[in-house]
């Protein structure tokens, strides 16, 4: 009966160990992937503004660190106690921030869409209790050397994808011309802030009204309603931004893109200096950096 029993907790802590290394390792390769993407996502669930890409390199590492772990006979027992502490620091971070993240995206999992609400919470919880599994059942680790050699690496890894995507990113290639207006206007000359916003959405509301009370000087703002373009003269008359408009989204967007608006991009004869996304544009954010920059008086 006892062996009965062992077996059955070795097969349920193989079994609980890979599926959660799956998950982890989608996830996890996701953020490293793409950290500026995953970063503004993060900032959407609360993470202080201008840490979410520094946050999801880091946060992708751990979670590709605990798969190899998982994935590892040797190391699985480590691997489950690292999942099960990602796991219990997820679920306490959206219960915390609960009231302002209930009925958002939770975005985890770039195949997986989940709102966040008490299925979140079912969910993570199936997770963490594979982890708990892989924890309990797997043999003691007495190799120290290997997993210490395989977070470097994949340390190094995120380091090198977060430079690949920071060049990419700032040698951003603006398209030219662009129809601002009615007319076409070359963004490779001057200083030029570009504004996507959403003219049904709050929170691009309240940024485009925050603007309206900077001093831009002769720095040009160009506005890209990202839907309903047929209110962007009144959402420009209500928020009082004084700025031109472009409804090429498409080419704008692809050079330089974003998750959810509003996303601001500030251009110095066609340089991308910084881009803001949605955590970005809480007064007084950002205004000092781009005062610092030139772009505003």
């Amino acid at each position: 009966m006892q062996k009965e029993i062992a077996s059955w907790r070795r097969t349920a802590a193989i079994v609980s160990g890979i599926l959660l290394g799956i998950i982890f390792v989608v996830s996890g390769a996701w953020k490293v992937l793409n950290p500026f993407k995953t970063g503004e996502l993060l900032e959407q669930a609360r993470v202080p503004a201008g840490w979410g890409v520094l946050g999801a390199a880091s946060l992708g590492t751990i979670e590709l660190l605990a798969a190899f772990l998982l994935f590892h006979p040797r190391f699985r027992r480590w691997g489950g106690l690292l999942g099960s502490a990602l796991m219990l620091f997820f679920i306490g971070w959206i219960a915390y921030y609960y009231q302002a993240l209930v009925g958002q995206e939770c975005s985890c999992f770039p195949l997986i869409k989940r709102s966040i609400g008490p299925n979140f919470f079912v969910g993570d919880g199936i997770m963490l209790l594979l982890g708990l599994a892989a924890f309990a059942w797997s043999p003691r680790v007495s190799n120290f050397r290997v997993p210490v050699a395989a977070f470097a690496s994949l340390a190094v890894l995120a380091g090198l994808s977060f430079g690949a995507n920071a060049m990419e990113r700032s040698h951003a290639q603006v398209p030219t011309p662009v129809v601002v207006d009615g007319k076409p206007v070359n963004l490779a000359e001057g200083k030029v802030f570009l504004f996507f916003y959403d003219p049904s959405c709050m929170h691009c509301d309240a940024a485009a009204k925050f603007m309206s009370t900077l001093n831009w000087g002769d720095t040009r703002v160009v506005s890209i309603p990202t839907i309903n373009p047929q209110w962007a003269a009144s959402f420009l008359h209500d928020t009082k931004l004084k700025a031109s408009t472009s409804l090429e989204l498409d080419k704008l967007k692809k050079a330089f893109p974003f998750v959810d608006p509003p996303f601001g991009v500030a251009l110095d004869d066609g340089r991308v200096k910084g881009s803001y996304g949605q955590a970005q544009f809480v007064p007084p954010l950002p205004q000092a950096e781009l005062q610092k920059m030139g772009f505003l008086h």
